[in-house]
């Protein structure tokens, strides 16, 4: 598994002793750079994995708009080149992306086959990497999530719960709507996958269940901790950034629940478990 030390890495790391009939390997950039991938096929060849989880990504999506070829390079080429050597290996590849392959004009969540459209680089660079490694092997799982976050690693509920405590009043975009992922269950998910065989491929969303703005998530969170912060709505024209986000990103998730039976959590119910491991520390 790659990106060790991500979100999602370390969610699965945390899993490992629940899973003893399985020997989980992470590698971290300095076991496996995914801008270069030396020494990839010796990494195939000694442990000859069964599954391969590309939890590793650029996911700078500001900085993507400047460091276009790393971001290629990362998000766009390795998939592909990891795609090929699972292809050899016969190994079952489940390669994670992201809700920023759409162009976020829609207005009903998407379906796993909606046309893609990216509106920066970084979804540009994501969508690349989809379309290389399913052309390169069959047996790939590509699994679309959106708004990841997690107790570990920097991220919007760790980033509110900051200056909600540092200042009296921030303000947070209402006009762009979608549904976050606690990166815990999106473990889980992978998990569940891999343990009922992953024989299904293709294209897979997973988020948990709702349809929210960043202001919703900013305002539970900020009910969670028991904070004072004044909360204001702000639109995206008063919060520009480098790179563009799509206004409306939620995604279906039906043929996840139907092929492998996986029933996300509602956001709130997933949002509260984290709060409980963010606040600890």
């Amino acid at each position: 598994m790659t990106g060790k030390n991500g979100q999602l890495g370390s969610e699965l790391l945390s899993l490992q002793l629940s899973y003893p009939d399985y020997k989980l390997v992470f590698l971290d950039r300095n076991d496996l750079d995914l801008s270069s991938l030396e020494g990839l096929s010796d990494l195939f060849e000694h442990y000859r994995p069964t599954f391969f989880v590309n939890a590793g990504a650029y996911t700078a999506v500001d900085k993507a708009e400047s460091e276009k070829e790393l971001a290629l390079a990362v998000n766009g080429i390795a998939p592909g080149k990891i795609a090929a050597l699972c292809q050899q290996f016969n190994t079952k590849l489940i390669h994670i992306s992201t809700d920023y392959v759409f162009d976020g004009n829609g207005e009903h969540p998407y379906l796993t086959d909606h046309p893609t459209r990216p509106v920066n680089f970084y979804g540009l660079s994501k969508l690349q990497g989809e379309m290389a490694a399913l052309k390169e092997n069959e047996a790939t799982i590509i699994i679309r999530t959106a708004w990841v976050y997690s107790a570990h690693g920097h991220n919007f509920v760790k980033t509110m719960l900051r200056l909600m405590n540092e200042r009296p009043s921030i303000g947070v975009v209402s006009d762009q709507y979608g549904a976050p992922t606690y990166a815990r269950d999106l473990a889980l998910c992978i998990m569940d996958i891999i343990e009922k065989g992953a024989d299904h491929y293709g294209i897979y969303h997973f988020t948990n269940e709702g349809k929210i703005s960043w202001w919703d998530f900013a305002m539970a969170i900020k009910e969670m901790a028991g904070l004072s912060c004044q909360v204001n709505p702000i639109t995206t024209a008063e919060f520009p950034t480098p790179a563009k986000r799509p206004a409306y990103s939620v995604l279906d998730k039906q043929r996840l629940k139907k092929d492998y039976g996986i029933i996300p959590r509602d956001w709130k119910v997933a949002l509260k478990e984290c709060m409980g491991y963010v606040q600890r520390f």
